[in-house]
């Protein structure tokens, strides 16, 4: 059930953005797209989108107010639609956070049987953060955060960089990102050996089912 719903990371996140949206409406603030999109912190591309996609099923409603601006209003339909997705993030979200904190578990448990302590992650994101309260019931040092694309500075303590290359050394690097899980793998196996990725197998890659079944037998 879990793999189903996460099978699809965009739609996880597109859930959890329009139910910010609809709760920042909810609030009954006259506020543009671009205030909207700064608000959810995603694009104003992303914010456009979703406010049609909301109007069409029936969830807002628009009105022109003075000054060529637009006020959005959720529909009886949106508030039971926010209640919804409310419903439903705190469920996956709770069902998330132990699957991934399971497999994080057992991947870390595989390093520190051959000894690669020292692991990178790959996408600041709240898997990144699940996977460093893993590694702090264990001798895992996490040494860093890559995301090129993170306005983060540091994440749960842990400091972000924007390569890489800014890392000195490390043992396995794992994949922590919520999007494009896939290509980012597909990418890494140009530059590290298979032994040396993590990933989980809530990310479901075609490379990496089978990663958590044993314990014994990796290489750098």
């Amino acid at each position: 059930m879990l793999d189903k719903r996460f099978n699809d990371a965009s739609h996880m996140q597109t859930s959890e953005i329009t139910l910010d949206l609809l709760d920042a409406i909810e609030g009954g603030e006259s506020v543009s797209q671009r205030g909207l999109a700064a608000r959810l912190g995603v694009a104003l591309g992303l914010t456009n989108t979703l406010v049609k996609r909301c109007v069409r099923k029936g969830l807002l409603k628009v009105q022109t107010v003075p000054s060529n601006r637009y006020a959005y209003f959720l529909t009886p339909k949106g508030f039971l639609e926010k209640g919804r997705l409310t419903a439903e993030y705190l469920s996956t979200s709770l069902n998330f956070f132990r699957d991934a904190r399971s497999q994080c578990d057992t991947l870390f448990d595989n390093c520190e049987d051959v000894g690669a302590l020292r692991v990178v992650l790959l996408g600041a994101s709240d898997l990144a953060e699940i996977a460093i309260l893993s590694a702090l019931d264990r001798d895992i040092e996490i040494v860093g955060i890559v995301d090129e694309k993170s306005n983060y500075e540091r994440l749960a303590g842990i400091p972000v960089t924007r390569s890489v290359e800014d890392i000195d050394s490390f043992d396995r690097i794992m994949i922590t990102g919520l999007t494009d899980s896939q290509n980012t793998y597909d990418t890494l196996r140009k530059t590290y050996s298979k032994e040396s990725i993590l990933a989980l197998p809530i990310s479901r890659l075609s490379a990496t089912r089978n990663q958590t079944r044993g314990r014994a037998g990796w290489k750098r």
